[in-house]
Protein backbone atom coordinates (compact mmCIF):
# COMPACT_ATOMS: atom_id res chain seq x y z
CA UNK A 1 0.00 0.00 0.00
CA UNK A 2 1.09 3.37 -1.05
CA UNK A 3 0.44 6.28 0.73
CA UNK A 4 0.43 9.80 -0.10
CA UNK A 5 -0.58 12.87 1.68
CA UNK A 6 1.32 16.13 0.43
CA UNK A 7 2.01 19.34 -0.82
CA UNK A 8 4.89 20.88 -3.16
CA UNK A 9 5.88 24.03 -4.49
CA UNK A 10 7.66 24.71 -7.48
CA UNK A 11 7.76 28.94 -8.36
CA UNK A 12 3.98 29.40 -9.06
CA UNK A 13 2.97 25.88 -9.49
CA UNK A 14 1.71 24.11 -6.43
CA UNK A 15 0.60 20.02 -6.36
CA UNK A 16 -1.59 18.60 -3.88
CA UNK A 17 -1.89 15.04 -3.63
CA UNK A 18 -4.09 12.62 -0.32
CA UNK A 19 -4.42 9.16 -1.93
CA UNK A 20 -3.84 5.50 -0.65
CA UNK A 21 -2.59 2.88 -3.51
CA UNK A 22 -3.09 -0.86 -3.44
CA UNK A 23 -2.16 -3.72 -6.06
CA UNK A 24 -2.94 -2.90 -10.15
CA UNK A 25 -2.47 -0.54 -12.14
CA UNK A 26 -3.26 3.30 -10.87
CA UNK A 27 -3.68 5.02 -14.32
CA UNK A 28 -2.84 8.62 -14.01
CA UNK A 29 -3.83 10.92 -16.85
CA UNK A 30 -3.64 14.86 -17.22
CA UNK A 31 -2.66 17.75 -19.64
CA UNK A 32 1.00 18.34 -19.86
CA UNK A 33 2.26 20.12 -16.81
CA UNK A 34 -0.21 19.52 -14.67
CA UNK A 35 2.06 17.60 -12.15
CA UNK A 36 1.97 14.00 -13.24
CA UNK A 37 5.39 13.47 -13.42
CA UNK A 38 6.07 15.22 -10.64
CA UNK A 39 4.12 13.41 -8.37
CA UNK A 40 6.39 9.71 -9.51
CA UNK A 41 9.26 11.53 -8.55
CA UNK A 42 8.57 12.52 -5.11
CA UNK A 43 7.05 9.12 -4.62
CA UNK A 44 10.81 7.97 -6.17
CA UNK A 45 12.65 10.40 -3.69
CA UNK A 46 13.79 12.46 -7.11
CA UNK A 47 12.61 15.40 -5.47
CA UNK A 48 11.63 16.13 -1.69
CA UNK A 49 7.93 17.49 -1.14
CA UNK A 50 7.35 21.09 0.45
CA UNK A 51 5.11 19.05 3.48
CA UNK A 52 3.99 15.91 3.73
CA UNK A 53 4.39 12.45 4.44
CA UNK A 54 4.61 9.74 1.81
CA UNK A 55 4.70 5.77 3.13
CA UNK A 56 5.05 2.41 1.00
CA UNK A 57 3.84 -1.05 2.86
CA UNK A 58 4.64 0.80 6.36
CA UNK A 59 8.30 1.68 5.41
CA UNK A 60 7.94 6.02 6.02
CA UNK A 61 9.97 7.33 2.76
CA UNK A 62 9.60 10.85 3.10
CA UNK A 63 7.84 12.54 6.51
CA UNK A 64 8.69 16.35 6.33
CA UNK A 65 7.47 17.18 10.25
CA UNK A 66 9.51 14.79 11.10
CA UNK A 67 12.34 15.44 8.77
CA UNK A 68 12.66 11.37 7.61
CA UNK A 69 13.91 10.87 4.24
CA UNK A 70 14.71 7.78 2.60
CA UNK A 71 17.20 8.01 -0.35
CA UNK A 72 16.27 6.55 -3.16
CA UNK A 73 18.66 3.87 -3.95
CA UNK A 74 16.86 2.41 -0.61
CA UNK A 75 13.18 2.56 -1.52
CA UNK A 76 13.04 -0.30 -3.94
CA UNK A 77 10.97 1.75 -6.51
CA UNK A 78 11.48 0.54 -10.18
CA UNK A 79 11.18 2.81 -12.88
CA UNK A 80 10.28 2.71 -16.83
CA UNK A 81 10.42 5.85 -18.39
CA UNK A 82 9.37 6.64 -21.84
CA UNK A 83 12.77 5.96 -23.17
CA UNK A 84 14.36 2.07 -22.29
CA UNK A 85 17.96 3.89 -21.00
CA UNK A 86 19.29 0.22 -21.37
CA UNK A 87 23.31 0.11 -21.54
CA UNK A 88 23.96 -0.55 -25.13
CA UNK A 89 26.81 -1.76 -24.26
CA UNK A 90 25.33 -4.80 -22.56
CA UNK A 91 23.24 -7.67 -24.33
CA UNK A 92 19.56 -8.15 -23.41
CA UNK A 93 20.52 -11.32 -20.65
CA UNK A 94 23.11 -8.54 -19.07
CA UNK A 95 20.70 -5.46 -18.82
CA UNK A 96 18.81 -7.76 -16.75
CA UNK A 97 20.90 -8.62 -14.82
CA UNK A 98 21.79 -5.49 -13.68
CA UNK A 99 18.18 -4.83 -12.55
CA UNK A 100 18.86 -8.08 -10.28
CA UNK A 101 22.09 -6.19 -9.17
CA UNK A 102 20.33 -3.90 -7.02
CA UNK A 103 17.46 -6.63 -5.09
CA UNK A 104 18.61 -6.97 -1.55
CA UNK A 105 19.79 -10.47 -0.56
CA UNK A 106 17.36 -10.56 2.10
CA UNK A 107 14.42 -9.24 -0.69
CA UNK A 108 14.01 -12.32 -2.93
CA UNK A 109 12.20 -11.16 -5.62
CA UNK A 110 11.40 -13.16 -8.40
CA UNK A 111 13.14 -15.83 -10.55
CA UNK A 112 15.11 -14.16 -14.16
CA UNK A 113 13.41 -16.89 -15.88
CA UNK A 114 10.11 -16.48 -14.30
CA UNK A 115 10.24 -12.87 -15.67
CA UNK A 116 11.46 -13.55 -19.20
CA UNK A 117 8.70 -15.65 -19.55
CA UNK A 118 5.91 -13.37 -18.14
CA UNK A 119 8.10 -10.71 -20.95
CA UNK A 120 8.79 -13.56 -23.39
CA UNK A 121 11.76 -11.93 -24.23
CA UNK A 122 13.88 -15.60 -23.71
CA UNK A 123 14.15 -14.99 -27.95
CA UNK A 124 16.23 -11.87 -27.18
CA UNK A 125 18.71 -12.54 -24.53
CA UNK A 126 22.00 -12.53 -26.70
CA UNK A 127 20.59 -9.08 -27.99
CA UNK A 128 22.05 -5.94 -28.16
CA UNK A 129 19.70 -2.35 -27.34
CA UNK A 130 20.43 -1.61 -30.56
CA UNK A 131 18.95 -4.86 -32.86
CA UNK A 132 15.65 -4.68 -30.42
CA UNK A 133 12.74 -2.90 -31.51
CA UNK A 134 11.03 0.15 -29.51
CA UNK A 135 8.48 -2.62 -27.90
CA UNK A 136 11.13 -5.06 -27.20
CA UNK A 137 13.67 -2.65 -25.98
CA UNK A 138 10.75 -1.50 -23.12
CA UNK A 139 10.19 -5.39 -22.72
CA UNK A 140 13.61 -5.95 -21.18
CA UNK A 141 13.69 -2.31 -19.56
CA UNK A 142 9.99 -3.65 -17.47
CA UNK A 143 11.73 -6.95 -16.95
CA UNK A 144 14.92 -5.34 -15.38
CA UNK A 145 12.92 -2.65 -13.47
CA UNK A 146 10.82 -6.14 -11.91
CA UNK A 147 14.15 -7.80 -11.06
CA UNK A 148 15.24 -4.97 -8.25
CA UNK A 149 12.79 -6.79 -6.36
CA UNK A 150 10.92 -3.10 -5.97
CA UNK A 151 7.76 -2.95 -4.06
CA UNK A 152 6.45 -0.44 -6.44
CA UNK A 153 6.90 -0.12 -9.74
CA UNK A 154 6.53 3.43 -11.86
CA UNK A 155 5.79 3.55 -15.53
CA UNK A 156 6.00 7.97 -16.90
CA UNK A 157 4.58 7.19 -20.46
CA UNK A 158 6.27 3.74 -21.23
CA UNK A 159 4.34 3.84 -24.74
CA UNK A 160 4.22 7.28 -25.87
CA UNK A 161 7.65 6.41 -28.17
CA UNK A 162 6.25 3.77 -30.21
CA UNK A 163 4.33 3.81 -33.23
CA UNK A 164 0.19 2.87 -32.98
CA UNK A 165 1.32 -1.15 -34.50
CA UNK A 166 4.14 -1.57 -31.27
CA UNK A 167 2.04 0.04 -28.51
CA UNK A 168 -0.83 -2.18 -29.49
CA UNK A 169 2.08 -5.48 -29.35
CA UNK A 170 3.21 -3.70 -26.17
CA UNK A 171 -0.29 -3.69 -24.07
CA UNK A 172 -1.57 -7.42 -23.69
CA UNK A 173 2.06 -7.99 -22.11
CA UNK A 174 1.09 -5.11 -19.28
CA UNK A 175 -1.91 -6.44 -19.05
CA UNK A 176 0.23 -9.62 -18.20
CA UNK A 177 1.87 -7.66 -15.59
CA UNK A 178 -0.65 -6.48 -13.68
CA UNK A 179 -2.52 -9.28 -13.30
CA UNK A 180 0.60 -11.42 -12.81
CA UNK A 181 2.93 -9.40 -10.45
CA UNK A 182 0.92 -8.51 -7.82
CA UNK A 183 2.56 -4.90 -6.72
CA UNK A 184 1.20 -1.33 -7.60
CA UNK A 185 2.32 0.30 -10.40
CA UNK A 186 1.63 4.36 -11.44
CA UNK A 187 1.13 4.40 -14.87
CA UNK A 188 1.13 7.81 -16.60
CA UNK A 189 -0.36 7.95 -19.84
CA UNK A 190 -2.16 10.57 -21.97
CA UNK A 191 -3.69 7.61 -24.51
CA UNK A 192 -7.42 6.64 -23.76
CA UNK A 193 -6.95 2.91 -24.99
CA UNK A 194 -3.92 2.58 -22.10
CA UNK A 195 -6.27 4.07 -19.25
CA UNK A 196 -9.30 1.59 -21.18
CA UNK A 197 -7.06 -1.75 -21.43
CA UNK A 198 -4.94 -1.18 -17.70
CA UNK A 199 -6.70 0.57 -15.22
CA UNK A 200 -7.69 -0.77 -12.13
CA UNK A 201 -7.69 2.83 -10.45
CA UNK A 202 -8.06 6.29 -12.13
CA UNK A 203 -6.67 9.56 -10.70
CA UNK A 204 -7.01 12.93 -12.70
CA UNK A 205 -3.84 15.69 -12.37
CA UNK A 206 -5.85 19.15 -13.24
CA UNK A 207 -3.55 22.74 -12.37
CA UNK A 208 -1.65 20.43 -9.42
CA UNK A 209 -4.89 18.57 -8.13
CA UNK A 210 -4.96 14.87 -7.69
CA UNK A 211 -8.65 14.07 -8.27
CA UNK A 212 -10.40 10.53 -8.90
CA UNK A 213 -11.06 9.99 -12.73
CA UNK A 214 -14.56 10.41 -14.36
Amino acid sequence: MLEIALTHQIGEFRLSAELAIGPGVTVITGPSGAGKTTLLALVAGLARPTRGRIVLDGTVLVDTTTRRWLPPHRRRIGQVFQDARLFPHLSVRQNLLYGRLFAGADTGGPAPGAIIDLLDIAPLLSRRPRDLSGGERQRVAIGRALLSAPRLLLLDEPLSALDPARRAEMLPYLIRLRDGAGLPMLYVTHQADELAELATTWLHVEKGRVLPGQ
